[in-house]
């Protein structure tokens, strides 16, 4: 199945939520944004989104700094 991360195309396996792709995509324990075809997701609703084909996602990763 294909969806679109930042912008490049990604082939993923079917049935993932967005905390499975964050898992795959070796994000977690980092802080992130994560939109979904326009909408923000709050991260409590990470487990029980589902990622379906054609989707549009947009991740941010907080970086710090001083």
């Amino acid at each position: 199945m294909i969806i679109i991360v930042n912008g490049e195309a990604r082939e993923i396996t079917p049935g993932l939520t967005l905390s499975a792709l964050l898992v795959e995509m070796q994000l977690t324990g980092r802080r992130i944004a994560v939109e979904r075809n326009g909408e923000i997701v709050p991260k409590s609703s990470y487990a029980g989104t589902p990622v379906t084909p054609g989707d549009q996602i947009e991740i941010v990763v907080a970086v710090g700094g001083g």
